[in-house]
Order: C-alpha cells, then structure tokens, then sequence
C-alpha cells in the first residue's frame, strides 16, 4: 500500500492511504468474522497490569512484555453504537494495539445505551483514565484509542478533562469516529461507496445514546467546543464510509483551532474498516493502518 502524505493551508497533515485491497475485499474480510474471531497468540498476556481501575470494568491485554509503570497505557474504547460490544472480539483488537502501541491496553467495559444513556459511558472512560493517573501512570505515557462511537468517547473526554483540570494523555486517536451529533455531514446522505451505516441507523443510535441531551453540546458532542490547546490527536477514516465528513470536519477545525492532527484516509475503505485485523490473514489494510498507529503513537 502506499501513503500520501500533505499539509493543507491552516489544516491537519493529511495522508491518503492507498493499495490493493478493495472495499469488496474488507467486507468479505470483516463478514467472515461472523464465524468468531481468530484465538490469542501465544504471547498474549491478559494479567491485570494495575492493581484497579476505579471500579469501572473491563479487559487487560499485554503483548509488550513491559509493564504499565514502564511503558504507559493505551486506553482502548470499543465501538458498537454506544449499544453492543463483543468480548472475545476486542480481547484480539487489544493484543493487536497493545503491538502497534508498545504498551498495555485497558478495553474499557462502559455502560451501554439504552439502559445507561449519556453521560454513563462518557463517565466510566474518564473514570478508567483517572484511575491510571492515581496509580502514577503518567498522563504523557497514556494513549486514547477509540472506534466508532468509541472514537466519539475518547474525543469527548477531551473537554471534561479541560474544564475539571485532569491531565490530558499523550495523545488521542479516533477511528471512524461520530463527531458531530447534529449529523449534518452530507457524507452521511452520499458516502463515496456502499457503508454499514446510514443515517436512519445514526438518528436511531444517537438519539438513543443521548435520551434528550443537546446534539450540539460538548461533552457530548465533540465537534462542538473549543478544540484548541488539546493533545495530538491521529484521526483515522475510512473514504468510503457515510462518517468521512464527520472525521474531516473536526481534524479540520482542531488544527485551524491550533491542535495538532494528523488525518489518514484510506481510500475506498468503509466504516470501521481496521476491524479486518481481527482477520487470518490480515489484509494489507489492517497491517497498513498497525504500522501507521505504530509510527504516530512512537512520535508522541
């Protein structure tokens, strides 16, 4: 595959991935995880590597062989639709970032909508992140990784840690995110390929996440608010998928807002289209979208 990268005036570097994996060729690739997922390598290690993590649950996973003390944290924040989650799905996603990151991965078990609407998964992510800092874990050795509406998380934590003065990490990377909860992106009505999500399927996961809270509010919200002064963040779309405005529209207004953003676009890629990582073989996309986390997270 091959990267693209440029600088647009005021605006985020930009790089546009490119290679031979189609959109057909992901699809299939991620379809065939209806059958489950691939088992654990050998060295997967899913021993906690802190002691706590504020009474909000979920999974450790360590491919590194280092310890949290040592390397830092990658907080990882599934996807779903603020609705479901899988597992045994993101046990695997967390070795494979743990490799990318170089450090121990915290899957953070929040609170689903419907039963547990905004703000609940906004405060159990906030709450696992302060766990890390009490247990000395620097904020500057801490990474936020988010996909989908877990990309949406990660983002908005950014503004509740500005307004309550709680350290920001090193640097945040959304995927595939929902930024704008208004959905006025026109990508939604007329994605450049066939897309997972639509904006009846949006409206309905939006609406339900946030049960009567202000679309265009923040924390909530995250393209809503004041995007200056927040750590590097790596923003990573898909160009097929009905989010791609979504992701263009905040990496656009953080960099003119002063933030560092680095945007990658995966040309002809749908939503969450990193998911075929959890695949055997891995398509040339996954390894591609590993090695660039990998590079982005070592710059930090």
């Amino acid at each position: 595959m091959n990267a693209f990268p440029s600088r647009e005036p005021e605006g985020p570097v930009v790089t546009r991935v490119t290679g031979p994996d189609d959109l057909a060729t992901v699809v299939a690739a991620i379809g065939s995880l209806t059958a489950g997922g691939p088992p654990l390598p050998d060295d997967a290690d899913g021993s906690p590597a802190l002691p706590h993590t504020d009474g909000v649950p979920g999974q450790w996973m360590n491919a590194t062989g280092r310890t949290a003390a040592d390397a830092g944290v990658t907080l990882y924040v599934h996807g779903g639709g603020f609705e479901q989650h899988n597992p045994e799905f993101e046990r695997v996603m967390a070795y494979w970032l743990s490799k990318a990151t170089g450090r121990p991965v915290f899957a953070v078990d929040y609170r689903l909508a419907p039963a547990h609407p905004f703000p609940a998964a906004h405060d159990d992510v906030l709450g696992a992140y302060r766990s890390l800092l009490d247990q000395d874990v620097p904020a500057s050795r801490v990474v936020l990784l988010g996909e989908s509406a877990g990309g949406t998380l990660v983002l908005s934590a950014l503004h509740t840690m500005r307004a309550e003065r709680i350290p920001f990490p090193s640097g945040v990377v959304a995927v595939s995110a929902i930024t704008d909860l208004t959905l006025s992106g026109r990508s939604i009505d007329a994605p450049a390929a066939d897309d997972m999500l639509n904006r009846p399927v949006l409206e309905r996961i939006v609406a339900q996440y946030l049960n009567g809270s202000a679309p265009d509010q923040v924390p909530q919200s995250p393209l809503h608010g004041d995007l200056s002064g927040l750590p590097p963040s790596l923003i990573v779309v898909g160009a097929g998928e009905v989010l791609l405005d979504d992701s263009h529209g905040y990496a656009h207004a953080a960099a003119a807002a002063g933030t560092p953003v680095a945007l990658d676009v995966y040309e002809g890629m749908p939503h969450a289209f990193h998911v075929s990582l959890l695949t055997e073989p891995q398509p040339a996309v996954a390894t591609i979208f590993l090695e660039r986390l990998a590079a982005w997270t070592a710059s930090l």
